[in-house]
Order: structure tokens, then sequence, then C-alpha cells
């Protein structure tokens, strides 16, 4: 009996060693430092001219596009992955690289018009014209946010070149393109924007000796309501929704540019609106 009281008492002891050993060992590791990887944004200038077979142009094309682009903590290129965290900072450059990629078909489609518009010209006895596609792009970053604010014109023989404003929201952490109606979070957001986008508009055309109706199209609050449909984007000082020539407004007043400071849009975001934008400290967003 005694020998096997100490034969246990010597289990228990290399079993209370080997755990203390492990202990040790562990605590003696240096903390593993955590993968850095940083995106930037880049503008990419990209330009193509399609000619018919006798050598007209028939789509003269210029487009500035966004090109993002995963960076390891040396600030090489990551373009090889080794981790499940590089794997995914790639995936989340191709999604948004995607987006601006498709602008590149965009040539050939325009010149197939051109071309049966050049045709019909001719046996029309008109004037050929070259049809021309235009983008040009600005872009706001921080670390959680890429917002592209974009003025895209394009002319295919009207009266005038036809303007739009557009615009793209992504979150680098999800790794997706977002639409505003997300900030809302079920809060006073949305009706706020519409307000003040409301009131920024009466005070535009009373700058201009106009009424809202006379200065507007008659339904402009139901478009203004829409806000969110329309081209919105962000930079360092805050939120700006732009509407086209037409959209609200006649051709001549050109397009209606309104914008809304943070410190108006912090107490109307919920917390995810705040942490995407950069405003959990009330503070704001920067590059």
């Amino acid at each position: 009996m005694s020998t096997m009281i100490a034969l246990l008492l010597v289990l228990s002891a290399l079993v209370g060693c080997a755990g203390e050993t492990l202990t040790n060992v562990k605590n003696a590791l240096p903390d593993l430092p955590a993968e850095v990887i940083a995106f930037s944004v880049e503008m990419e200038t990209y330009e193509e001219t399609v000619r018919d077979e006798d050598g007209a142009a028939l789509a003269e094309c210029s487009y500035e596009l966004p090109v993002l682009t995963a960076r390891l903590a040396d600030g090489s290129v990551l373009e090889t992955v080794a981790t499940a965290g590089q794997e995914r900072a790639l995936a989340v450059a191709e999604t948004f690289n995607g987006r601006f990629a498709q602008w590149k078909t965009n040539p050939r489609t325009l010149a197939e018009s051109a071309r049966e518009d050049r045709a019909f010209r001719n046996e029309s006895g008109l004037e050929p014209v070259a049809y021309t596609d235009n983008l040009s792009c600005t872009v706001y970053q921080t670390e959680r946010l890429v917002s592209v604010s974009g003025n895209y014109s394009t002319y295919t023989g009207g009266a005038h070149p036809n303007s739009i404003l557009m615009s793209w929201n992504f979150d680098l952490d999800a790794g997706e393109f977002f639409e505003p109606e997300i900030l809302d979070e079920g809060g006073d957001f949305r009706e706020y924007v519409h307000l003040a986008l409301v009131k920024q508009a009466r005070e535009t055309a009373a700058a201009a000796g106009m009424t809202p109706k006379d200065f507007y199209w008659e339904d402009y609050e139901d478009t203004l309501a829409e806000w969110s449909s329309y081209a919105v984007s962000f930079d360092e000082t805050g939120m700006t929704v732009g509407f086209s020539p037409y959209e609200l407004a006649a051709y001549a007043a050109g397009p209606q540019v309104f914008h809304l400071a943070y410190e108006t849009l912090l107490p109307h975001l919920g917390q995810h609106g705040r942490a995407l934008l950069g405003l959990e400290d009330g503070g704001q967003g920067t590059n």
C-alpha cells in the first residue's frame, strides 16, 4: 500500500511539473505580431479609340479608374498568398477592381452603336459624328472606407453631351460595396438627410431669386426623399449628394450638389454607421 501511495505521489508530481513546464514555455514565446495588410488606391487612365474599316473614329473613350492594391507591412504589393488573411485581402481587392474593370468593355459596345448611326447618317446625307465617352473620378479613403465620386460624360450626336454624376462606396472590412441605406440602422438618418436637402434646395432657389417649384421640377421634394438612390459620396468633411442634370431640375440648371457636414450627421448615425465613417469618437474620417 505504501508503495502504491508513493507511486501516485510521483505521478502527481510529474503531471504538475509537466503543466508548469508547458506554461513557462508558452509564456516565454514572444507574441507574434498581427498580420499587417494595408490597402491603397491609385488612379489608372484607360483610353481607347475604336475605328471603322476606313479608319474613321467610331468611339473615343477615356476613363479614370480607381485601382485598389493590397500591400504587406513592408510596403510591397501583395501578389501571392501565404496566409488566410492575405488570401482575403486579395479577394477584397479583386471585388473592388472588378467593378471598375467593366468600364474597359464600353468602347466596343459604344462603337457598335456608333457604326449603326454612321451608316444611317451616310444614307441620310448627314454628317457622321464620333461617339465619345469619358469618366473622371476622385477618391476618398480611410482605413475602413473607399468612396469614389465620378463624373461621367457621353456624347452620341445629340444637341449636347449627357452628364451623369456617379458614386461607389466600398467597405474594406466587409470587402463589399454598400448603399447609403445601411447607415440608417432603423433610425432617423434617412429622413434627417431628406429634410436637410429640402432646406438646402430652397436656399439655392432663393439665391437665384426663384421659388423652389420654379427652379426645380414640381416633384423635387419627392426626388430628394429618394436621395440614397442618387450619387452619394464621402470625403474628409462630410457626405455629398449629387443629382445629375434633368434629375432634379432642367439641364440649364446644371447638376445639383448638396453637402452635409459630419457634425450634423453624427447624432443621426447608428453605431455601425459611425464606425464605417470613422466617427466613433465624434471625429472626422482621415485620409
